[in-house]
């Protein structure tokens, strides 16, 4: 292939790659603005400005464009469920418990759109959709389970029933979000919130001495 070959392959690639990100970012204004369930295929060719054939070379439904905007959403996530580092001259537990607290919180900020769909529309969106949901609700849960058992096991933490430590700490943390990211356009102070979530969980709610 030639260079000039070369050229023409790359800049086509690269037309389709911003072609396809118009039609996610166009998609996911849709269904802010009209709902899952209410948002059509028409809607999303209109928004996009496509032809109806340009939309289906890139995706054959709603619900695929819908489960790409989902899966960029929870990879984001995923790479902020990172082990706790316990060694010796590594930050402290809690400060690093805080820093992945905020960067799961900054994540569902920056994405707020799709986490308002998420929680508004969360029962029923689409078969697939849901099963994706759970998965990550599962997988969120099962990260805290194993970290509040290593913790007991390595003395970092009392040792409490993880499964159910598990459910407190998630169900706290998916309030937080319902309550400052879903139902709020405010600014939040995502330090502050992330400090308080964990004094909350760490040293709960009696007197210290």
């Amino acid at each position: 292939m030639t260079s000039e070959e070369d050229g023409r392959v790359r800049r086509g690639q690269e037309t389709r790659e911003a072609r396809r990100a118009q039609i996610l970012e166009s998609a996911l204004r849709v269904f802010a603005e009209k709902g899952y369930h209410s948002a059509s295929v028409t809607d999303l060719v209109d928004a996009a400005g496509v032809a109806r054939g340009t939309f289906y070379l890139y995706f054959d439904s709603k619900e695929a464009i819908f489960l790409e905007l989902l899966d960029d959403l929870w990879s984001h996530l995923r790479a902020n469920l990172v082990g706790v580092d316990l060694a010796r001259g590594a930050a402290s537990m809690e400060g690093q418990l805080h820093a992945i607290v905020v960067r799961l919180l900054r994540t569902l900020v920056d994405n707020r759109r799709l986490t308002r769909i998420i929680f508004r529309e969360a029962v029923g969106l689409h078969a697939t959709v849901d099963d994706r949901l759970k998965a990550f609700d599962d997988e969120l849960h099962g990260w805290v389970a194993r970290s509040l058992a290593l913790g007991a096991a390595l003395g970092a933490v009392r040792a409490v029933d993880a499964e159910l430590g598990a459910t407190a700490i998630v169900g706290s943390l998916r309030e937080v979000v319902y309550r400052y990211v879903v139902r709020s356009d405010d600014p939040i102070d995502l330090d502050a919130v992330a400090t308080a979530l964990l004094d909350h969980h760490l040293r709960g709610l009696l007197p210290r001495p």
